[in-house]
């Protein structure tokens, strides 16, 4: 099938792509990053974004390669990030006109399917709509950490077989007993047809999360999370057996002064309410220094649980108790019967072309969640007084550089 293909692209000279066009001050792709700043990803209804998601829905796709996690597990680059080699996640990089480039997460899981309970969390699926549903839940808490991201329809032969040059990613392409075109990660182990993901027969369902500005232009650290979860079948961390941790965490820069420690419990809420317990790792941008925002990435692995509410995500907050004063408020206004956080969310989601994204037990498990947040709060200040546990986070003090210890990265 593949080869018949290759032929075909050849004939028609598709191997070569036209002459590329000068970038375009105007590109939505450009704007948005511009439009990055030390408080979020983008400005509140920010016209740049709108515009980047209608231009991922809409613009062609002009060619498709694999990303850099599955290029690192065939040995192709060079990549310090964590890889788990599964056939099960596989993502691919999509660029557009402009200069445009989107990660891609083909749907794996239907929207009424819940993840087994047996499974562990660093098996389970990726999730397309938990990935979109994730970026308008950041969005609606203000917290503007999430890459924009969409809901699209794609045609994987016009637009993923017949535009890209990688022969490894044309001989995974495959017709299925069902007419169906449908291709398969290319890794180490579990990659077979089993595991495939197809067309009906040639358009697949599918996430697109804008690309960030490039290593170069925007250094960025990737940092161990200091609630990282054992990824083995057995064992702990310290955290989940030691309710002093936070003490501990205290005691090392930049947790023990500024806003990061306050970004790491802002990232256990939005982790705590899409289900999500694989955050082993958080990045940030460099040039915001370390009281910039911590990025909220890779979220294919929330809303697999509605009727399952994991409080261990809550552990910065419950062991630390502080938070935000910005983030309180807003989780007291998503709370109120008028903005009813699943009612925002419902109405949020309805503006995807793949609408509904979540079913109604996940939104409905939004509102349980938050109630559970919200009395953790109170816990805390009942305990400890709203002064120490509320922080004003409009103030950001410098730590000594005496107090300063460095990170690995």
């Amino acid at each position: 099938f593949s080869r018949r293909h290759k032929l075909y692209r050849e004939e028609l000279n598709l191997t070569s792509l036209v002459a590329p066009l000068p970038l375009r001050p105007e590109a939505s792709w450009l704007q948005f990053h511009l439009g990055i700043n030390r408080d979020g990803l983008y400005p509140r209804s920010s016209p740049a974004v709108n515009r980047l998601l209608r231009d991922m829905q809409d613009f062609t796709t002009i060619s498709a390669d694999y990303s850099q996690d599955e290029k690192a597990l065939l040995g192709a680059c060079d990549c310090s990030q964590i890889v788990k080699p599964s056939g099960v996640h596989l993502k691919l990089v999509l660029r557009f006109q402009d200069f445009g480039k989107a990660m891609f997460k083909p749907m794996r899981q239907k929207r009424d399917e819940e993840t087994p309970e047996d499974f562990f969390y660093f098996v389970d699926f990726q999730r397309h709509n938990a990935e979109i549903a994730a970026f308008h839940l950041d969005r609606i808490l203000d917290f503007r950490r999430v890459p924009p991201t969409v809901g699209r329809l794609i045609n994987v032969t016009k637009e993923i077989l017949e535009v890209t040059k990688n022969e490894i990613l044309q001989s995974v392409f495959f017709v299925s007993p069902a007419s169906n075109v449908c291709f398969f990660a290319k890794c180490p182990y579990m990659c077979k047809t089993e595991y495939a993901v197809c067309g009906n027969p040639h358009l697949l369902e599918g996430s697109l999360s804008a690309f960030l500005p490039s290593l170069n232009l925007a250094p960025r650290l990737s940092i161990p999370n200091p609630w990282i979860r054992s990824y083995s079948f057995d064992g702990k961390e310290e955290w989940e057996v030691n309710p002093l941790y936070c003490n501990t965490v205290r005691e090392i820069y930049p947790y023990s002064n500024g806003n990061r420690l306050l970004n790491i419990v802002d990232m256990a809420i939005f982790d705590f309410l899409i289900g999500n317990m694989d955050r082993h790792h958080y990045e940030m941008f460099t040039k915001f220094g370390d009281d910039g925002f911590l990025l909220h990435l890779d979220n294919a692995r929330g809303f697999g649980r509605h009727s399952h509410d994991e409080t261990s995500i809550l552990a910065p907050l419950s062991q630390c108790c502080i938070i935000k004063r910005t983030t309180l408020l807003r989780l007291q206004l998503l709370a109120e019967p008028e903005y009813r956080l699943s009612d925002v969310m419902r109405e949020s989601l309805l503006q995807d072309r793949l609408a509904p994204v979540l079913t109604e037990p996940h939104l409905l498990a939004l509102d349980r969640r938050l109630q559970l947040i919200l009395k953790a709060v109170r816990k805390c200040i009942d305990t400890y007084g709203e002064a120490k546990v509320v922080a004003n986070d409009t103030r950001q003090p410098e730590a000594p550089a005496s107090d300063r210890v460095k990170l690995t990265t």
